[in-house]
């Protein structure tokens, strides 16, 4: 194993990358994209720890993988969530003290060179391309289930990724978040919890439509299309499993519209303000029946998503 500082936030804290594994088959993996998403992070370095003092439990895969790894490509944005995240799993805090960064910002949709961490990351991705998977650890504040983000063009060969996919989330008792946009920012429906990853061409086209041409030209190309410019026909997935669960979901909501999920996204605002008022939520968090995903279970499912893409690729 290789670890080395790949570079530096802009505020100066180290953005570290690691090289594990010895196989022919290369993937790399990369998280914190979002600073307000901190279960994939705590995946890689799970990954990570696991590679460093019990190698034997995945000594099959460093055979046949070289693992390119970026925890977390975000220091800064782990630094501005830090008082939220310490006061895990109280939405409360989430609410009042979660940070996001806008377009122009957003680290997923800055390659190869719009930040600081944008230019790290692509270099050290350029280094050891091209790769055979790529996969970059995402996730919701607030959702009714878990969901998959399939690179378009393998589409078609993914029926036994998405049925493992299936049965990974029926092993956690989580729903699939079924939600068709209508292709909307490139988010093409496949089927109840599957779409396909969006791309930076895609979200300007989404913006000009709308005439905030401002906002359009503050993408550019996502990691996922980053990686695949590197050549090569790369396997790219985005796994995306809420902080908080909805659990009052109707059986009857029609297929890919969620109707649950999009009350709670209108009410969000009200609910933050209430926070913020130091006013009880308790009718936010009893309307939809929210419950935290323990962060175990969240990174065991991560850990599981990352395994079927390995397999997926790696026979």
């Amino acid at each position: 194993m290789t670890c080395k500082e790949i570079g530096v936030a802009e505020s100066g804290h180290p953005i570290l990358g690691y090289l594990i594994g010895s196989g022919p088959k290369k993937a790399s993996l990369i998280a914190g994209s979002h600073a307000d998403e901190p279960v994939g992070p705590e995946t890689l370095r799970t990954f990570i720890r696991t590679a460093i003092t019990t190698p034997e439990k995945i000594a099959g895969y460093l055979e046949r993988f070289t693992f390119v790894v970026i925890p977390h490509v975000n220091p800064d944005g782990e630094s501005d969530n830090a008082a939220w995240i310490k006061r895990w799993p109280s939405i409360d805090a989430y609410l009042k003290q979660a940070v996001r960064e806008l377009p122009g910002r957003d680290i997923e949709f800055g390659y190869p060179d719009m930040r600081y961490e944008n230019e790290a990351a692509a270099g050290f991705l350029r280094e050891y391309g091209p790769f055979d998977l790529h996969i970059s650890l995402h996730g919701m504040g607030f959702s009714d289930g878990a969901l998959l983000l399939i690179e378009r063009s393998w589409v078609d060969r993914s029926g036994p990724i998405r049925e493992a996919f299936k049965g990974l989330a029926a092993e956690y008792d989580f729903r699939l978040h079924d939600h068709d946009r209508g292709g909307e920012k490139g988010f093409e429906y496949v089927g109840p919890g599957f779409s396909t990853t969006p791309e930076g061409g895609r979200m300007k086209e989404y913006f000009e439509k709308r005439r905030e041409m401002s906002t359009a030209a503050k993408f550019k190309e996502s990691s996922m299309e980053f990686v695949r410019s590197l050549g090569g026909d790369p396997f790219c997935l985005v796994p995306e499993l809420p902080l908080f669960l909805i659990n009052k979901v109707p059986s009857n909501e029609p297929k890919g519209d969620p109707q649950t999920y999009l009350k709670l996204k209108a009410h969000l605002p009200a609910a933050q303000r209430t926070a913020n008022a130091n006013q009880s939520i308790d009718w936010f968090i009893d309307r939809y029946g929210l419950k935290a995903i323990p962060a175990a279970d969240a990174i065991r499912f991560q850990l599981g998503v990352i395994e079927l893409g390995l397999e997926a690729v790696g026979g």
